[in-house]
């Protein structure tokens, strides 16, 4: 098992009767919290009526998968 990092979006918008969500993986922490920091900077740029019509938040999310093919270090022999 592998630890990896996955940044969730959360997206609500008005009169929508579910949320709407983009993910993605990163195999570490550091790399995760710079994605969010980024989303999050995208996000607060925005115009005031963008931000009335669309609600967002991320989160960095850690947990176990099975190794995933360009996601660990090489190993040095």
């Amino acid at each position: 098992m592998i630890k990896i990092w996955l940044l969730l979006m959360i997206i609500s918008m008005p009169d929508q009767p579910s949320v709407k969500y983009t993910a993605y993986i990163y195999p570490d922490e550091e790399k995760c919290l710079t994605a969010q920091d980024s989303y999050n900077i995208a996000y607060k740029n925005k115009d005031q009526d963008y931000k009335n019509k669309i609600k967002s938040e991320a989160f960095c999310i850690p947990f176990d998968a099975f190794p995933i093919a360009g996601m660990q270090s090489p190993v040095s022999a």
